[in-house]
């Protein structure tokens, strides 16, 4: 085919490598250059378990130990992992199938439980998908977890072979939202509106481990697709003290009354809504919380409702506005008429770039302080 191969070399080293592509750029016509490198090289405790250091996320250097999340609690993925091998104790037409991430989407333990209900399809989400439809097809239940990000690759099989034959496939959409560290191609910012267009698709967001369990037995007996979207790190435990009402195909829960403006916050964006709402408390501002946890289909008996008894609505999200959650809520408004203006708290039109968690969600003017601000801003126009 034309190519000149070069290599293989050593990646670790910074003279030959420069050499390498020197001599590479003088060539004329394509040219394939073999690096080989060692994942972790130079860190021994990456060295020696590289799946555990696959992503960049914080650790203590001296014991090699991963800190998950903020350090307290356990992480939305191993939550998921967790109610699932509890799940497939019960029934055994549970299946778990993931891309090359068995860990990273807190699968490890139902590997070694049920190797023969575990898949792990290597970097294939288009395939991971088909071929849970097809164990859908043959009466299994299959749960696929993949990050956000790389959901995308699996467009055209979502839709094809799972929503158009409306099967009861379960997606584990992780490391949805802002994912930091990890860099601007991990950021999993647009599965809502990829996922929202899906014919039959139901779509839940839990915003707790309290949450987890129940949306995770709820996907389970639902004859249809469903996608739980839910982000890295620890989980809140802000409903510890909460009762839950049944989970109701498109059906929330109001948690407060507030008389100046309605929060809609999805998902983990809680506990800044709920931070922002004591601030606020503090000026004499009233602000009401309306908890959607369902994506699709929405609460349109309450929040038509909401529409007609709130002058301004806010919805608050870690999802590009361009297709998110709030544009859901237009929509719905919109069409019942409502008067309410919506104000929509979320991500712009740009490529989010790397960095810490709360530093992204200041930025953007997506955390408590800023929501309060907005809000206060909001409450003062006529």
């Amino acid at each position: 085919m034309g190519f000149t191969y070069l290599g293989p070399i050593d990646g670790h080293d910074i003279g030959l490598m420069t050499k390498y592509l020197q001599n590479a750029g003088s060539l004329r016509g394509p040219v394939l250059l073999h690096v080989v490198t060692k994942k972790g090289k130079g860190y021994l405790p990456s060295e020696t378990d590289p799946d555990k250091f696959h992503g960049v996320g914080p650790f203590d250097m001296e014991s090699g130990e991963i800190i998950v999340g903020n350090g307290k609690g356990k992480s939305f993925s191993q939550s998921f992992g967790g109610q699932l091998l509890r799940i497939a104790k019960e029934d055994e037409a549970v299946a778990a199938i993931t891309a090359a991430m068995p860990d990273g989407t807190g699968l490890g333990a139902f590997a070694k439980a049920f190797p023969e209900r575990f898949f792990d399809v290597g970097i294939a989400e288009q395939h991971a998908v088909t071929f849970g439809a097809g164990l859908a097809k043959e009466g299994m239940k299959p749960f696929i977890a993949l990050y956000s990000s790389f959901l995308q690759r699996s467009f055209d099989q979502v839709l094809h072979d799972v929503c158009l034959q409306k099967l009861p496939v379960v997606f584990g959409v992780d490391r949805a939202g802002i994912v930091g560290e990890d860099g601007e191609t991990h950021q999993g910012v647009y599965d809502i509106a990829m996922l929202k267009p899906m014919p039959g698709m139901t779509i839940l967001s839990p915003s707790s481990e309290k949450e987890m369990a129940e949306m995770m037995d709820f996907a389970h007996g639902f004859p249809t697709p469903v996608a739980l979207r839910y982000p890295r790190g620890a989980m809140p435990d802000w409903d510890l003290q909460w009762t839950h009402a049944p989970l109701t195909p498109g059906k929330g829960e109001l948690l407060r009354e507030g008389k100046d403006l309605l929060l809609v916050p999805l998902g983990v964006m809680m506990t800044q809504a709920l931070e922002a709402a004591k601030i606020l408390r503090r000026e004499g501002i009233e602000v009401g919380i309306f908890h959607p946890r369902f994506i699709k289909p929405l609460d349109a008996e309450f929040l038509s409702a909401a529409g007609r008894h709130y002058r301004r609505i806010v919805t608050i999200e870690d999802h590009a506005l361009i297709g998110g959650f709030g544009s859901s809520v237009l929509e719905l408004l919109n069409e019942s008429g409502a008067a309410a203006t919506v104000h929509r708290i979320g991500l712009p039109d740009i490529g989010i770039r790397h960095g810490k968690r709360g530093e992204i969600l200041s930025h953007y003017r997506m955390d408590a302080p800023c929501i309060a601000e907005t809000v206060r801003k909001l409450v003062a126009e006529k």
